[in-house]
């Protein structure tokens, strides 16, 4: 089983009508959109997160129990609020994002989550924007300790946020957690930023060693992925995109689906990627994450 452990929020996606932009409200958070994505592609998953006891965390505690996942466990928390990420979209659905997240819930993860999701899981997923505050790497380091010390697979969605870091160096931050994944997504940006190499080829290879899987996405230009000392690109699908939201976390359940309890080494590399691509591809069709995402049949066919 995948069982995802990091942030969930509500998303307020605007939308220019006339003279006003509209909100519109969505569950989101890069954690629990891949684990509801990997859910979609047929996979047993699960998630633990935090919201607060608020009006946005009991729609997404709502939202949350209907998503008939094998295993749930968010933590109502009445001092800090439920995180907000405010995300306007350009004339090409392309995304620019807006964090309200100042003590807020999303990464006031406890060590009795962690211990339980760890013990549930066989494919453990990290997200990763608990680490940009001091308690979230105290949560982070707990799961990458259980993790390791449980022989579980450890994936991570490097994620990284700009603003929500601050403007701190961003290689410090990951360094650890980098080297300690099995699985690794990065988008082309934090590949240049985490990695050190002459070409995207290069620093896939680097990162990639002797055992890790490694992919990175490429919006329309499709994905490459690295293992065993080779890489390939390949091709998505040409879809008209309304709405970018999403995109990269409905690629990573796709593939965790796809990854989950498989020797890598037995597994049709290609295709699995082929399929990921598609996945991601047609969640940009429609608005919002989750709303979004296909079903099993538009990825893998009738």
């Amino acid at each position: 089983m995948i069982v995802n452990i990091g942030e969930i929020l509500v998303d307020l996606i605007g939308k220019q009508e006339g003279d006003t932009l509209a909100f519109q409200r969505f569950a989101g958070g890069a954690p629990f959109n891949v684990v509801c994505a990997a859910k979609r592609m047929g996979a047993k998953c699960g998630f633990a997160g935090c919201v607060g006891d608020d009006l946005f965390g009991n729609y997404l505690l709502q939202f949350a129990k209907e998503r008939g996942l094998d295993y749930l466990d968010i933590r109502k928390d009445a001092e800090h609020n439920t995180t907000i990420a405010l995300v306007q979209l350009d004339e090409h659905g392309d995304r620019s994002f807006c964090f309200n997240r100042k003590h807020t819930a999303d990464y006031q993860i406890c060590k009795e989550q962690i211990a339980r999701a760890v013990d549930a899981a066989d494919t453990v997923v990290l997200g990763t924007l608990m680490l940009s505050e001091e308690k979230g790497v105290a949560a982070a380091d707990y799961v990458l300790a259980l993790t390791k010390e449980q022989g579980k697979r450890l994936c991570i969605d490097v994620n990284y946020r700009e603003d929500i870091f601050k403007g701190r160096a961003p290689k410090p931050v990951y360094e650890k957690y980098v080297a300690a994944a099995d699985v690794l997504k990065f988008s082309e940006e934090e590949l240049e930023l985490l990695v050190e190499g002459d070409s995207l080829q290069d620093r896939l290879l680097r990162i990639a060693g002797e055992d890790k899987l490694v992919c990175v996405t490429l919006g329309k230009r499709g994905c490459a992925y690295a293992y065993r000392g080779a890489v390939q690109f390949l091709d998505t699908v040409d879809v008209k995109v309304i709405d970018t939201t999403g995109a990269g976390d409905a690629f990573f359940g796709c593939l965790l689906a796809q990854l989950d309890g498989a020797d890598f080494d037995k597994l049709n590399l290609r295709e699995v990627f082929d399929r990921a691509n598609t996945c991601g591809a047609l969640t940009t069709t429609r608005r919002g994450a989750i709303a979004a995402l296909p079903t099993r049949e538009e990825v893998f066919g009738a």
